[in-house]
């Protein structure tokens, strides 16, 4: 009755929304200032200090990395790059763009690759997402615009991440402010310059107006991007209505068609490579956990799911169930043979009754984004009898719970930093990392040698043969693909790309 009930009350907002015939003028275009509103703030705006997509799309605004990947063809294009040869299968010789400059005018070299990847990503560093960089050994300058990129071993999707979450930093100007200066007043190469962080509000930029000139993404065409912290998703909606915010996403389904009637908005959607999972602990330091020790339980939670409900009636807008740690389109995600939990509560009951939890049990489940959806999981659970509480809180927060194995399950969702390879996926939650639950020698084994193995066929089987282990092990409840809703003034010439990263700075007024 609760999701009925808030999707009648959306309703009845929005007959009153529209009635009222949007009256809201929007200020975006007359003062050159696109404001666009999220639910999450990002916690630290360095893109390596920071792993939400909040953080990632920031990065693509004020950095840049040593390569572009063109979203539409899939090609590699020099950015802070001119040219890249492999040596050898763990040497990535590369030249680099002369003539480009930092924000805060220092100039561009091999210094800074060298400093960024051997000091700001090397071993001591405190970085979010160690998977996106631990495959470098470490960087050589071989003279002022040249570098050599050595690899711990060989690594096929190097290029991959090398036009993904590898921004380049100012080494001079890091060393001087440090980590907390950074975050405070960060400075790139990129198409805008952050002009302001508000812990809580948001972020400011302004158009770089020396971008460099045969940059792959083209010159930024808007004056100020704004990005603002908005919380409640109905305050989000009515500041798109007035005029206050110019665009939004993650807008739930119902809403976004009625907003397809405004006059003044655009609606767009599709599904992207994001994919929502349940995270289960069968490691766990707290009673909650321990039921989760039996692989009983953890298939018996697999079937007790109904994700072809969820994808169809919650996300639409070409949401799928999904099965395993990656998005189909991902280099290795081979899904021949894992386990599909099928949507099956007398098989979930059975299980649990022969794990010795014929009466279910109480566990508490930590989430971070779409209530609606962690809450729609719970109700599935509690029909088989696994007695779930809620704790909604911050990102940071669950993360902590879930290192420090205190979250018997969470609801996260995974986005890959949008990079086409399953390593980008299972690899940061079952290659033994911070966020890997399960430390299953077996899988981190199969995943070290697909990473490393160069070739395609034999690196697609090892791939194959985690994901089987995991499913069949139940190491982790893989929910559904994402669609996403976004809404904006329609004067906002903006185009969304299944990657799921919004391209603000190729945006533009009509």
């Amino acid at each position: 009755m609760g999701h009925l009930s808030t999707t009648l009350v959306r309703r009845g907002f929005w007959a009153l929304a529209l009635a009222a015939g949007m009256t809201g003028a929007h200020a975006g275009k007359a003062s050159d200032t696109l404001v666009y509103a999220s639910d999450s703030e990002v916690e630290n705006v360095s893109p390596y200090h920071n792993n939400m997509r909040e953080g990632v799309i920031l990065a693509n605004m004020a950095w840049d990395t040593l390569i572009h990947r063109d979203p539409k063809t899939g090609e590699y294009k020099p950015q802070l790059a001119t040219s890249w040869k492999w040596e050898s299968p763990t040497a990535l010789q590369v030249t680099l763009r002369q003539g480009v400059s930092f924000h805060n005018g220092d100039k561009f070299t091999a210094d800074d690759v060298v400093y960024t990847f051997n000091v700001v990503t090397g071993p001591d560093a405190k970085i979010a997402t160690r998977q996106n960089t631990d495959w470098i050994k470490n960087v050589e300058k071989t003279g002022e615009y040249q570098v050599r990129i050595n690899l711990k071993t060989p690594f096929p999707a190097a290029l991959d991440y090398l036009a993904g979450p590898t921004p380049i930093y100012p080494a001079g100007y890091f060393k001087k402010v440090g980590l907390e200066g950074f975050s405070k007043a960060p400075v790139g190469t990129g198409p805008y310059k952050v002009t302001a962080v508000l812990p809580g509000q948001g972020v400011t930029m302004v158009k770089n107006p020396a971008y460099f000139k045969d940059s792959p993404i083209g010159q930024p065409r808007i004056g100020t991007v704004k990005f603002v912290v908005i919380r409640d998703p109905e305050a989000r909606l009515a500041q798109l209505m007035t005029g206050a915010v110019d665009w939004i996403w993650r807008v739930p389904a119902d809403q976004a068609e009625s907003l397809k009637a405004a006059p003044n908005l655009s609606v767009l959607s599709g599904e992207t490579m994001r994919v929502a999972f349940m995270s289960i602990n069968n490691n766990g330091t707290t009673p909650e956990a321990a039921p989760f020790k039996d692989i009983r339980v953890r298939q018996a939670l697999n079937y007790a799911i109904n994700r072809k409900g969820l994808a169809d009636s919650l996300v639409r807008g070409g949401s799928q169930p999904v099965y395993a740690p990656c998005f189909r389109t991902q280099f290795g995600c081979d899904l021949g043979k894992v386990t599909k939990y099928d949507y099956n509560p007398a098989k979930a009951k059975a299980l649990l009754a022969e794990a010795g939890f014929p009466n279910g049990f109480d566990t508490d489940l930590w989430a971070y984004r779409e209530r609606e959806y962690a809450e729609a999981m719970i109700g599935d659970l509690r029909k088989v009898g696994i007695r779930a509480r809620l704790h909604f809180v911050q990102y940071p927060a669950l993360r902590t719970e879930l290192r420090s194995g205190r979250a018997p399950l969470t609801f996260q969702a995974w986005g890959s930093f949008s990079i086409n390879d399953t390593s980008a996926f299972a690899g940061n939650f079952f290659k033994g990392g911070p966020d890997d639950t399960a430390k299953d020698p077996q899988v981190i084994a199969l995943l070290q040698t697909a990473d490393a193995t160069v070739d395609k066929a034999e690196r697609r089987g090892k791939y194959g043969q985690a994901l089987q282990r995991i499913s069949e092990q139940a190491f982790w409840a893989p929910m559904f693909s994402y669609s996403t809703n976004y809404a904006f003034t329609s004067e906002l010439k903006f185009e969304a790309q299944p990657d799921e990263l919004p391209r603000f700075f190729q945006a533009s007024w009509k």
